[in-house]
């Protein structure tokens, strides 16, 4: 079964979307954090279900609308393992940092 790994950029993804919501729905930020971790679990059963991306990378999309967010990952077969390299909200133009 496929490895998970969150590189420790993902911390600032998240840390930027509890800020956010915290502002606007202070009562949901844990449940939609917790959500998108829950979600990013396909990846240790199907990691090549994302979409195809730039540089043999792909992307996870999870949820849609206001709780819409896109992972960044990379799956290393010979590792068994996807690394989550970027989340974002769906809204934003592009990833932080790859």
């Amino acid at each position: 079964m496929p490895q998970l790994e969150l590189a420790p950029e993902v911390l600032d993804d998240f840390d930027r979307f509890f800020n956010h919501i915290a502002r606007y729905d202070p009562q949901s930020a844990p449940e939609r954090i917790g959500a998108i971790v829950q979600a990013l679990q396909v990846l240790t059963h199907s990691p090549l279900i994302g979409r195809p991306a730039r540089g043999g990378l792909r992307e996870l999309v999870i949820g849609h609308g206001t709780r819409g967010y896109v992972a960044l990952y990379r799956f290393v077969p010979p590792l068994d393992t996807a690394f989550v390299l970027a989340i974002r909200h769906q809204s934003e133009a592009g990833f932080s940092h790859p």
